[in-house]
């Protein structure tokens, strides 16, 4: 075993260390909170993360197989961040009074 598949190595699970405990921290956001779009937004980097765990998975193994599966698992990341911030921008629109004030919530 070469230097370089050492350091390789070491790489690898360096990042899937950091790939855990970002993990860890996102789950701590999606249950504590405190508002919706702060869960959006964790569920959001939750989608992230899975790409990149499968993008050093794929870097462990060396098989080109994930590649698509990454660039599927992107586009349902970010689709699914546009429909939920849809969803907030439209549930947060400031009311309009008779008077044609806006009312803020």
């Amino acid at each position: 075993m070469t230097t370089l598949h050492t350091v390789e190595d070491a790489l690898l699970v360096a990042s899937v260390v950091v790939i855990l405990v970002a993990g860890a921290l996102l789950l701590y956001r999606i249950w504590r909170g405190p508002s919706m779009l702060d869960r959006a937004v964790a569920l959001d980097v939750a989608a992230a993360l899975i790409i990149a765990g499968i993008g050093a998975k794929a870097a462990l193994s060396g098989d080109p197989f994930y590649y698509p599966v990454m660039l599927v698992l992107a586009f349902l990341g970010f689709t699914g961040s546009v429909g939920i911030a849809r969803f907030i921008a439209v549930r947060d629109r400031p009311a309009i009074r008779p008077d044609g004030t806006e009312e803020h919530r």
